[in-house]
């Protein structure tokens, strides 16, 4: 049966990365965290003192960035890795996330890293998480899930997580930032954070992580059948 792509969007903290993660290892499909390619380069301009406004610093770093996944097998996680450099706890950090949209927002940025997306899911066989997967990376995405949660829901749960890492913050100041980073992805104008029209609403606020995974292969399931079918038609 022809592979597809999964396109999973929505806001932080909704479960988007983790429901993605397992489903890719239920269907055998690769995993592609698109936030964490953001987050890498946030990192690179960070630790590299680029300008956010200065356009010849930022073509000048996106020229030397490399961004490679590679998968953990003791961890059992893929680990991103920035120039040979495995930065996957360090781009988790909350000093990363306080930066990390206004990053997204560059232009020059969202350009260069959808076009490495779409090269990574070009063979298809992949669930990619995101904020525009569904509307600019993979528009022809066969399957599209659009996850929310109301914002108390995501800030305990990524007190939570932060927690589990050793990283101590404030419940209100996490709360802060998950609306500062709502408000300038959804309102900036490359590729804004939206619902793709045919994509499945998923409110995760109420829901185990289990419940969100079978939401979604749900809707694989029934895609890949509906494909099936149609094929035997053809025939």
């Amino acid at each position: 049966m022809k592979k597809i792509v999964i396109a999973i969007d929505g806001y932080s903290s909704c479960g988007k990365s983790t429901t993605a993660k397992l489903v890719a290892a239920e269907l055998g499909y690769a995993y592609i965290d698109t936030g964490a390619m953001y987050r890498a380069v946030t990192l690179y301009f960070l630790e590299n003192h680029v300008s956010f406004t200065n356009p010849k610093e930022i073509a000048d770093a996106l020229a030397n960035i490399d961004i490679t996944f590679h998968y953990n097998a003791k961890a059992k996680r893929n680990e991103v890795f920035l120039n040979g450099l495995n930065v996957e706890d360090e781009i988790r950090k909350m000093y990363i996330s306080n930066q990390v949209s206004e990053v997204s927002v560059i232009k020059e940025v969202r350009r260069a890293l959808v076009a490495q997306q779409q090269k990574m899911g070009r063979k298809r066989g992949v669930v990619m998480d995101g904020r525009d997967i569904g509307t600019a990376v993979f528009p022809d995405a066969e399957v599209k899930i659009f996850m929310t949660a109301d914002v108390d829901t995501r800030a305990r749960r990524r007190q939570q997580e932060l927690l589990a890492k050793k990283q101590l913050e404030n419940l209100d100041t996490i709360k802060q930032n998950l609306e500062k980073r709502d408000l300038i992805d959804s309102t900036r104008a490359e590729s804004p954070l939206r619902r793709a029209e045919d994509a499945y609403l998923l409110d995760t606020s109420h829901m185990t992580i289990d419940e969100q995974v079978d939401f979604v292969l749900d809707k694989v399931t029934t895609r890949i059948l509906d494909q099936k079918y149609a094929m035997q038609q053809e025939s």
